[in-house]
């Protein structure tokens, strides 16, 4: 039975034996349902065959397909497939961990053990580190844990008691792991070492390379309405440095009314704002940058950014192309319009515009993993 399901596991995943479409060296905006665009991405195409439909990231050129019995990694322009285990499959260290309560029954620190049962756990964050090692960012809503394994593997793993945070993103740079969160905006090294009976990579601690100046977002008046920003933290290596990319989404509500205290009031995402800064090791801070360079693109996603040299396919640097990217089971504010695609931010002046009526879709929690995909990763 084992090796039928194999077998037909196969068959789902493997593309036809028709021939691929050559892979473009731009990113490629990826759908959920089975839809991707090329650059200037305005006409979908399909892959022939079942059309990788269903995915729930991207990880450079491979489309993430998570299922019960494991996490499979496809190339849909080779076909080429790595399989990691499933996230039911997550060995404890320490192996005897428990979910820990207070007197009041409040679990504090909230830790893997807490969360690991949630249905609505989900990889926000894949990343192929090394050929022996795989980190994810898997959490539900704002609290999440890094877990790492090898591809081939038969479990991951991750460090029971370490309190969850709201990663942001991680980024695997000169041969290190570092990750991000919301809240301190902290550049934090994740230290990997080996299991010595398996030999499977695990995480032995989670230290601070540099120590953040954080943006908190406070309530404004502005006339009859309240302003508020959101922010969302990137990582991506870009000519050599590491970049924190901090996005601000600022939204609106409208002020409370002396005649209707109690009525609704639906916080409104409105424009972006871009920071960027680079990783000063030697400083151990962050230094803010007014500009990518004339030939640089940053393309940020949730699931999967890079930076671009874009000169030699006749687009203009010094551009920041972005998703919604909201984040499953974790509502921080509604949108104005029903229909969204990618934006533009231009560094030079910081305006930012949309392609619409190029590519678009529909806002809803199926085509939440919208995502950029890399195949010439």
């Amino acid at each position: 039975a084992e090796a039928h399901s194999a077998s037909s596991r196969s068959r789902q995943l493997s593309p036809p034996l028709r021939p691929l479409p050559p892979p473009p060296p731009l990113p490629l905006l990826a759908l959920p349902d089975g839809t991707f665009y090329s650059p200037p991405y305005d006409e979908p195409f399909r892959f022939p065959g079942f059309g990788f439909a269903g995915y729930k990231a991207t990880c450079g050129s491979r489309l993430v397909f998570p299922r019960d019995d494991g996490c499979f990694l496809v190339n849909p322009f080779t076909g080429a497939t790595v399989t990691l285990p499933a996230l039911s499959s997550v060995r404890l260290r320490p192996p005897n961990a428990v979910a820990k309560y207070d007197q009041q029954g409040t679990a504090y620190p909230v830790t893997w053990m807490h969360i690991r049962g949630s249905e609505h756990l989900h990889i926000s964050k894949l990343i192929l580190c090394l050929p022996s090692l795989v980190a994810a960012i898997v959490g539900d809503g704002h609290i999440s844990q890094i877990l790492v394994c090898k591809p081939g593997g038969l479990s991951w793993s991750v460090r029971a008691y370490d309190m969850v945070r709201n990663f942001q993103d991680m980024a695997f740079y000169q041969g290190k792991l570092y990750a991000i969160a919301n809240d301190d905006e902290d550049l934090l090294v994740v230290n990997i070492s080996q299991d010595q009976s398996t030999g499977d990579p695990q995480v032995s601690k989670i230290g601070q390379a540099i120590k953040g100046e954080p943006f908190h977002s406070v309530w404004h008046e502005f006339g009859t309405m309240d302003i508020l920003a959101n922010k969302k933290l990137y990582l991506v290596e870009s000519h050599g440095s590491l970049l924190m990319i901090r996005r601000k989404i600022w939204c609106w509500s409208k002020q409370a009314s002396d005649t209707d205290p109690e009525a609704s009031r639906p916080i409104v995402a409105g424009p972006n704002e871009f920071e960027v800064f680079k990783a000063d090791f030697e400083q151990s801070r962050w230094v803010k940058m007014t500009t990518l360079g004339d030939e640089q693109v940053l393309f940020l996603g949730r699931r999967c950014s890079r930076a671009m040299s874009v000169s030699q396919y006749g687009m203009s640097g010094d551009q920041i192309f972005f998703l919604d990217d909201e984040e499953e089971n974790l509502k921080q504010y509604y949108y104005s319009t029903e229909i969204t695609s990618f934006c533009v931010c231009d560094m030079r002046d910081g305006q930012v515009d949309s392609p619409l009526p190029k590519a678009s879709w529909k806002r809803c929690d199926e085509m939440r993993p919208v995502a950029w995909l890399f195949p010439q990763d």
